[in-house]
Order: C-alpha cells, then structure tokens, then sequence
C-alpha cells in the first residue's frame, strides 16, 4: 500500500503545478486562488470525518495544526501560487525539487540527526537531473521577475520542509486520522491565504467563471488537495519525512510530458538524461528508507 499510494502521490503532485498555471493563467489571483482551494479542501474532508463521527471540534484549536498548516500549505504554496505568475509550470516543478535537500540539511544541521551519505548523494544527483532536464528552455536573458519567483519557491521550499519535519511529531502528539490531521492544517493554511489575499488582492468575479478557472479549482480542490495531500500526509506518518518528498523529482517528468502533449514542446537529448538522472537521484534518496521498511516487513512475516 505505501508503494501504490506514492506512486499515486508522485503522478496527482506531478500535474498540479500545470493546474496551478492554468488558472492563474485564466486570472485567477494567486493567493485567492490558492486559498480557496486549500480551505475549501480541508473543510470539505473535515466535514465528511464530522459525519463519520471521527474527529471532535476541540482539534481546530490545536496550536500544533496551525503550525502545521503555516508551513505545508501557507509557506509553500503563497509563494508557488505567486511564482507561477513569472515561470513556467516545469520551472516550478524543477525549483520545488529542492524539498528534500533541504529536508535532510535542516535534519542533519540544525536538528543534528544523522543522515546516510547514499540519501545526500541521492538529493545531489536528484537535483543535478532536474536542472539538466529543463536546461534547454532556460534563457539567458533572464527577467527581474523571472529571479524573483525562482527564489519566491525556494523559500517556499524551507517552509514545506520545516512543516514536513514537524509533521511526524504532530503525529506523536495528536492521536487522530491522518485524514483529520491533514483537512484541518489546510484550513489553517487556507485561511491565511484567503486573508493575505484580503490585503493584498483585488478579486473580479469575472475570472473565477472561465472553464479553465473552474476546472483548474476543481481540480486542485478534489484530486490535488483532498485526495493528494492526505496521501502525503499518510505517508509521512508511516515511514519518514524524505521518503514521500522525494515526489519532487518525478513531478519534472510530468510536467515535461504535459508540455510534449498539449503543448508540442520539443523532446530532447537533454530530457533523457535528466529523467534518467532524476529515478537514479529518487532510489539513491529513497533507498534508506526502503531498506528499513522491507526490513521490518520481512521481521513482521517472520514473527
């Protein structure tokens, strides 16, 4: 079940950030848009564990989930939503490969857990193969903007790696669904959005009624956030933090072939390399993390 559900996790993530162009392409504002579908996410799951009698009110008050939720859904996506506006879909997926590295650089030097040299060697190649994928559409003449945004995801990044690393102790703290878990850290998360876009957006109405602005919403609601992130979530709680962020290097390869498909964009050289480069980085990363768990399976059939 892990194996299935990452692979299910890698291919949603992996065409998200096209879904996130789309509508912000289609005028949606950026921290609106992202808001909107965070909240509405989270308060739909929680709604549906209310009605299964799963969760208690007294859990949206848990200071732990608001953190949470400042860093894997506000952090992260505030600045991914505002980037999008200045680079391309694949540049983003590119950029936000850089989850893990500094999951595992935040673990080793500031939390001073050690970390294997095959998981640091995995996260270099890994991010060597993202760069050689897209490469060839990065122009030399290069918009003040363009900077901006890549360095908006980056930090993003630090924030979706702090939240990731505080998750699993979350987990250890509030006993309850990873669903539940997840649902109210995208409100919190979702509301802040809503309010940062209060102060900072103008929102017409008029762009929120396109098809491609309601697909893209839809989308991102249901299939990106509320089945999505629970994966995620779920993940992290059963084996460790860098072993479901390592989706990160798969989701270049998709967003590379959602551009062949819909866009026509050329398939080079370059791209072989790259993906290739990129599976070999996600073995090497996840390797650690793989072996422990096969370990464990194979004592627990054994026992």
């Amino acid at each position: 079940m892990i194996i299935l559900f990452y692979l299910l996790m890698c291919f949603i993530f992996g065409t998200t950030f096209l879904a996130i162009k789309i509508g912000v392409d289609a005028g949606i504002p950026p921290f609106f848009g992202a808001g909107l579908r965070f909240f509405s996410a989270g308060f739909l799951l929680f709604l549906f564990m209310r009605w299964k009698d799963k969760v208690s009110l007294k859990i949206l008050f848990r200071k732990e989930l608001f953190f949470t939720g400042v860093g894997l859904t506000f952090g992260t996506f505030a600045t991914l939503y505002w980037a999008e506006q200045y680079v391309s879909s694949g540049v983003a997926a590119v950029l936000s490969a850089t989850g893990p590295m500094m999951i595992l650089i935040i673990s080793s030097l500031l939390l001073k857990q050690k970390t294997s040299h095959t998981s640091m060697i995995g996260c270099m190649i890994g991010l060597a193969g993202v760069v050689v994928l897209i490469l060839p559409s990065i122009s030399l003449n290069v918009h003040f903007l363009w900077i901006m945004g890549c360095l908006a995801i980056v930090v993003g990044e630090v924030f979706y790696a702090s939240g990731t690393i505080y998750t699993k102790q979350v987990k250890e703290k509030i006993v309850a669904s990873p669903l539940v878990l997840n649902a109210v850290q995208m409100m919190h998360g979702g509301f802040l959005l809503l309010l940062l876009s209060l102060i900072t957006e103008k929102v017409q109405p008029s762009s929120l009624i396109h098809t491609a602005s309601i697909g893209s919403l839809l989308y991102l609601i249901i299939i990106g956030s509320m089945v999505g992130h629970s994966l995620y979530y779920w993940l992290v709680t059963k084996t460790d933090p860098v072993f479901p962020s390592t989706w990160l290097y798969i989701s270049p390869l998709i967003a590379v072939g959602l551009g062949v498909t819909f866009y026509q964009e050329e398939m080079t050289w370059y791209t072989g390399i790259g993906a290739a480069t990129i599976l070999l980085g996600t073995i090497l990363v996840n390797y650690p993390a793989l072996q422990s768990l096969l370990w464990k399976k194979t004592l627990s059939q054994k026992g």
